[in-house]
């Protein structure tokens, strides 16, 4: 039988009323927990729509269902920051929370960590029964927190955390979009007068017995390609790299390839050693500062970089430092981050306040970003002038070329 969800009115022992949520098969079962829980309640009734919400395992996901960004992720925790500092329980906190959520997800996840907190077990066990929804960061600070007895504390910092990391993956997305979304207009501008246009100018100046000049000749052939079936196997290439591309990264070896082969890019390179530097430093700087332990914050992280050439480096130095040696040399053998950045932690190392060394870096590498992210943004400008410049000047050389023919024959 599924459990279901019901909704418990009882009198504090000061006589106020109060609301609880409890997980049972029947009413009669429900009476039967609150009485192990020494609570005696007035009125019992079941929550249809959250037993519908939370008879859906973590693992189930609905077309439409996404899962929560890092936004909406750093809006929870400070949400929940603000209701924990300002004296609500913990479950009032997260009831109050889960009805302004919209996400369907993220709802389900949310009212499930509610009945779970609710039935005695603590914040970050509850967090991690839905790792789609909650990753290993976000449980393990939440833990840590409750462990130090400062969970609003941890709670503040780890929201500021999520939104610096939203902050500095939609500088690079904004600083991408800008020249992908005019290369696929001008793609889409090239392929609609090639299919459509130039058919049309060279079947007029073929009425008007004009000599069409070699290039004219060879973009209307490619017209004639584009709008034949043999287009789908022109074609065939490209898709087939694209599916072969997503296969290899989505294997382990195949995905540091890729990561290993973009480090390598000029500009775009340096700018992800630089990204990945600085969620490292501000990500390992938050943990630390939790009081999580060094072994335990390096595994985290290495899981929360996006490159995976980074993280295996990261991976190799929580080894080094499993061995005895310090963060900065073990950093330093992997030769993966910028040598600024190792001295700058070797430094905190020795003054005893490397979290605090550890959260200049990323303020450091994060300006460098923005600096970065304005140059790629500059130099692309004229770039995409010159592609977009060239795509429509060949259509409209293919176009006009054979005036000059007309006229001639005219004259």
């Amino acid at each position: 039988m599924t459990p279901k969800i019901f909704i418990c009115s009882h009198r504090s022992r000061q006589g106020t009323e109060q609301i609880i949520k409890i997980k049972a098969n029947n009413e009669s079962d429900a009476k039967r927990i609150l009485r192990q829980r020494g609570i005696l309640a007035f009125a019992i009734k079941e929550s249809v729509a959250e037993s519908k919400q939370s008879a859906k395992p973590p693992g189930f996901k609905l077309n439409f269902e996404k899962r929560p960004g890092v936004r909406e992720k750093a809006l929870f925790v400070n949400k929940l920051a603000a209701l924990v500092g300002a004296g609500l329980p913990i479950i009032r906190s997260l009831d109050l929370i889960t009805k302004q959520q919209k996400q369907p997800l993220f709802k389900r996840a949310l009212l499930n960590v509610s009945l779970n907190v609710n039935g005695g077990n603590s914040l970050g066990d509850s967090l991690r029964q839905w790792p789609q929804v909650f990753d290993p960061l976000m449980v393990t600070m939440v833990e840590a927190g409750e462990a130090g007895g400062l969970l609003e504390e941890v709670l503040k910092r780890l929201a500021m955390l999520l939104e610096n990391n939203a902050k500095l993956h939609n500088q690079i997305r904004g600083a991408l979009a800008y020249p992908i979304t005019v290369l696929i207009i001008a793609l889409l501008v090239f392929l609609g007068m090639t299919i459509f246009l130039i058919p049309t100018f060279a079947d007029i100046f073929k009425e008007l017995g004009a000599e069409l000049p070699a290039f004219t000749i060879l973009m209307l052939n490619f017209s004639v390609l584009l709008r034949s079936p043999f287009a789908i196997i022109f074609m065939m290439p490209v898709i087939a790299g694209y599916f072969i591309l997503r296969r290899s990264h989505a294997t382990p070896e195949g995905r540091v390839k890729i990561d290993g082969f973009l480090l390598q890019l000029p500009l775009f390179g340096e700018l992800i050693q630089k990204t990945d530097t600085a969620q490292f430093c501000r990500t390992f700087s938050s943990l630390s500062r939790a009081g999580v332990p060094i072994l335990m914050g390096l595994k985290i992280v290495a899981d929360s970089v996006g490159n995976r050439v980074l993280a295996n480096g990261l991976v190799a130095a929580r080894l080094g430092v499993q061995d005895g040696i310090s963060l900065s040399q073990a950093l330093g053998r992997s030769r993966l981050f910028p040598s600024l950045a190792i001295s700058l932690i070797a430094i905190g190392e020795e003054t005893g306040e490397m979290d605090v060394m550890l959260s200049k870096v990323a303020d450091f590498y994060e300006d460098e970003i923005a600096i970065a992210v304005k140059t790629i943004t500059t130099m692309l400008e004229p770039i995409m002038i010159v592609i977009v410049g060239a795509i429509v000047g060949s259509i409209l050389l293919a176009m006009y070329l054979p005036m000059f023919s007309v006229f001639n024959k005219i004259a």
